[in-house]
């Protein structure tokens, strides 16, 4: 007998009335004899394990709580859908601004990352002039940039720039008597330079002896600062637009000591509560439509979290009873497996479903309404709840012949492939680390950092 799926259509015994009990098994359980007792239990059992489709015919009402299941599937993906337009604006604005800021502080920046880095320099002169373009730029950021961009505070709650440099403590080097002498402690040197000290004559900065670099020792320079922008974007989208804060550290690493200084570049964007938004037009009221929208998918999800939870609970009062029957008149357990049967595991995956689209839809609404910015917890949320409601799909395809045979196939064949997967992931992660230490190295695109 097929599992049903339908939230509500459980045992008999759980309803007022239905077609497939008579009139001695809707009296009190403790006056019946055994053999009606046994007769009831096994038209509830039959009754619990039919699919919609026999509950239908038995029954002849129509499985409007299915209907529910097919409606959430179709608000829930439309909902991951435009969150998911939405995401893609954001995460678009963060990697424009990345090559944007890529081309405005490195010199020599050809659009194109050499490797892991973004690019290199050779010479000391290079060096030199590479640290003090990222130091130009900065100062003159508000006549170049193109972006709604603007200074912000770094840890220090200074506007600025900080520089620090790392290098071994102490040392003399004589190549070509092949001498070495280096204390391998390392030091960190930092100055921060703020704006009105990038006003100035840029010699008095770029004299400091700061910037005199002993490059026998010196393992990087750290260039760090902290831009803030508005991504006006959404507006076209009829959303409010998102506050940014960019923390940018440009690197140049010379730790290799190979006369090849590398030159990293990395921004992390955190979006930020906008502290004073005031747009008019109709991105408030398209707002306002967005809120109601997820607000009945909560309500759908909340309803079919109660109905399976309520068919699991009555799932468990029939197994206890089936249990307790069987323990009386055979005076034998019910094997674990058995026991599983009364515990719907779809029914487990949707109530899991439905509570990670509930949160996810409080997120996002959050979200929208500019109260919160957790983007990537709302999308792990969202993406993974529209995937678990897709697989319950598979459910469905149960019901018809062709469909079932492959289902009870891949349930059959599932541990078998699991064994082989273990055991082919074994030669194959020594055939990695085999060719990664035998071939790596001469690759042009081995792992170099």
């Amino acid at each position: 007998m097929a599992r049903g799926v339908e939230a509500l259509d459980l045992p008999v015994w759980s309803r007022a009335s239905g077609p497939s009990r008579g009139p001695q098994c809707r009296g009190a359980m403790a006056h019946l004899d055994s053999e009606v007792k046994e007769e009831c239990l096994r038209e509830d059992l039959k009754f619990y394990f039919m699919n919609p489709c026999e509950k239908f015919r038995a029954r002849q009402q129509i499985p409007w709580k299915m209907g529910l299941q097919i409606l959430k599937i179709v608000m829930v993906t439309t909902q991951l859908v435009r969150f998911g337009l939405s995401n893609q604006l954001v995460v678009a604005f963060k990697e424009e601004n990345t090559v944007a800021f890529k081309h405005l502080f490195l010199k020599g920046y050809s659009g194109v990352d050499e490797d892991e880095y973004s690019c290199s320099v050779y010479t000391q002169e290079d060096t030199y002039e590479s640290i003090y373009f990222a130091i130009s730029q900065f100062h003159q950021l508000r006549n170049l940039s193109l972006g709604t961009l603007g200074y912000g505070e770094n840890e220090d709650n200074r506007i600025g720039l900080k520089v620090c440099k790392q290098h071994y403590k102490k040392g003399t080097m004589f190549p070509s008597n092949e001498t070495l002498n280096i204390d391998s402690d390392i030091e960190i040197d930092c100055i921060h330079l703020d704006l009105q000290t990038l006003s100035k004559n840029p010699q008095d900065w770029k004299n400091s002896s700061f910037f005199r670099l002993e490059f026998y020792r010196l393992l990087q320079v750290e260039i760090s600062f902290h831009l803030k922008g508005i991504d006006l974007q959404t507006i076209h989208s009829r959303e409010l637009p998102d506050c940014y804060i960019f923390q940018n550290t440009i690197i140049f690493d010379n730790k290799a000591h190979s006369g090849k200084i590398k030159i990293y570049f990395d921004s992390d964007a955190n979006i930020e509560e906008c502290k004073d938004l005031n747009i008019s037009g109709s991105i408030q009221k398209n707002t306002q439509y967005v809120l109601v929208f997820d607000a009945f998918v909560i309500v759908i999800c909340l309803a079919s979290l109660i109905l399976c939870t309520r068919s699991i609970v009555l799932g468990l009062r029939l197994r206890k009873r089936f249990l307790d029957f069987f323990l009386e008149k055979y005076k034998r357990c019910v094997c674990n497996a058995d026991q599983w049967e009364f515990i719907n595991r779809w029914y487990i995956l949707v109530i899991i479903s439905d509570l990670m689209t509930i949160i996810g839809s409080i997120l996002k609404m959050e979200i929208k309404a500019k109260n919160l910015t957790n983007y990537d917890l709302c999308s792990i949320l969202l993406g993974t709840s529209t995937l678990f409601v897709w697989v319950g799909v598979i459910r469905y395809l149960g019901y018809f012949q062709a469909y079932n045979v492959l289902i009870l196939t891949m349930q059959a064949s599932l541990p078998k492939v699991l064994r082989f997967c273990a055991c082919a992931g074994m030669i194959y992660l020594g055939y990695t680390f085999c060719g990664w230490i035998v071939l790596g190295p001469y690759h042009d695109k081995e792992w170099k950092r």
